[in-house]
């Protein structure tokens, strides 16, 4: 396979970096980490393209909740960070803005946000209809970048 479907969006095999035998890893198009901590943010979905969590089966659920905690586990370790942030938006009115079950993780550092849940209210942002200029897409290349710093961490499944 040449990539995975995440909602309605193709994900090329540059940007997976994790893959268990139902979830993948990826690098995110426009992370929300402030620059102390290099604009990283990840996320994991399940390989199935499907939209809400209760649609998962509980196989799918087990391993979208361990593959989030090995991605977390390398994510803290090797940016150096002290905690993470990891949040599910389940449904658009959650501020899901890809229909593909998806979690965030959001490397952490003491003052990295002035008010600790302002994170929340940049998830949010894209939901109240707030364009964000300072968020601008990351490039194939810087994608694929930060995907090959991460990949070694892990052996790749198919």
């Amino acid at each position: 396979m040449t990539g995975y479907r995440f909602g309605p969006h193709l994900i090329s095999e540059s940007q997976i970096f994790f893959k268990s035998k139902l979830s993948i890893g990826i690098v995110n198009l426009k992370p929300i980490a402030p620059s102390t901590l290099e604009d990283v943010h990840v996320l994991v979905l399940p390989k199935r393209n499907i939209p809400r969590l209760a649609d998962l089966d509980k196989e799918e659920t087990v391993d979208l909740m361990l593959s989030a905690q090995k991605i977390g586990n390398v994510v803290e370790k090797h940016y150096g960070c002290s905690s993470l942030t990891m949040t599910i938006q389940d449904g658009p009115q959650a501020g899901q803005t890809v229909p593909h079950v998806h979690m965030h993780i959001i490397p952490r550092k003491a003052g990295d946000w002035a008010n600790n849940d302002d994170i929340y209210q940049e998830l949010d942002k894209k939901k109240l209809g707030v364009d964000n200029e300072e968020r601008k897409p990351r490039t194939e290349q810087e994608m694929s970048a930060e995907a090959s710093e991460l990949r070694p961490y892990f052996s790749l499944l198919d």
